[in-house]
């Protein structure tokens, strides 16, 4: 297994939301200062301590983190899957009192 390469896509992530993720982890998980953090995910730290605080108060309150969002294809399957688990409604009647 090539480890240089995969683990490439773990410390330099590309993606808007792996990127929010791993900066989180590494100020949450592996308790590394804010502003080193902020240098290496390419943040000031300024947005990294409003990241941080945003998602203390988005955990409180209970809402999911946008990096654990389902993605599109997943909603496709689960809409599909919920229109099959019920019966169809019935067309309503167009004249008033029937």
């Amino acid at each position: 297994m090539d480890g240089s390469h995969a683990s490439r896509f773990f410390l330099e992530p590309k993606q808007t939301f792996q990127r929010q993720y791993e900066a989180l982890r590494a100020v949450f998980v592996d308790a590394e200062p804010l502003d080193q953090v902020a240098a290496r995910f390419g943040y000031k730290p300024s947005a990294l301590r409003s990241m941080v605080s945003r998602f203390r108060a988005d955990w409180r309150r209970g809402a999911t983190p946008p990096f654990f969002s389902r993605t599109v294809v997943g909603d496709l399957r689960d809409r599909a899957r919920a229109k099959t688990d019920q019966a169809p409604n019935p067309p309503k009647s167009r004249i008033a009192g029937s």
